[in-house]
């Protein structure tokens, strides 16, 4: 069976998205240690700050698609939030079976909590790297998940 080899940036890419993933794990662990006290989780925190980032209530299907993420286990996720009181289901006027998720008091006070908790800790993770870096960073990810969303060649939107 012939093996297909990689150019030098599919094998380079092939490292980084390797190495994307153990980064990945390590984030949500640190991040549930982060936010342990506060009663959440990373997946609890990541979705009360997708409705945070929104700015409005959303459908759980919406909230899914703006994470990346699977729309049963948000809906999973925002059960639980829900009997947290961190949210609130209300009536959806333009369906009536996808409520809309809202954020409530108490769901605003535990994501500023962990944000506060947050600045210090990112603050921390990244002394010694440069902005610059980071955004060059920023925007190949930006890029390669905008190729696999279907949105073409996005590297003049990133």
């Amino acid at each position: 069976m012939a093996k297909t080899k990689h150019t030098a940036t599919g094998s380079a890419m092939t490292d980084v998205v390797l190495d994307l993933f153990r980064l990945n794990n390590r984030l949500l662990t640190a991040g549930d240690r982060l936010v342990a006290d506060l009663g959440l989780t990373s997946a609890r925190w990541q979705v009360l700050g997708t409705i945070v980032a929104t700015g409005r209530s959303q459908p759980v299907a919406w909230l899914a698609r703006d994470m990346g993420a699977n729309r049963q286990n948000v809906q999973r996720i925002v059960n639980d939030l829900e009997k947290e009181g961190l949210v609130e289901f209300r009536p959806n006027p333009h369906h009536r079976r996808a409520q809309l998720v809202t954020l409530t008091e108490a769901g605003r006070k535990a994501f500023d909590d962990a944000m506060r908790l947050q600045a210090p800790w990112m603050n921390n993770l990244t002394e010694g790297l440069r902005v610059a870096d980071i955004e060059t960073t920023r925007k190949v990810i930006t890029t390669l998940r905008r190729r696999l969303e279907g949105n073409g060649d996005a590297e003049d939107q990133a």
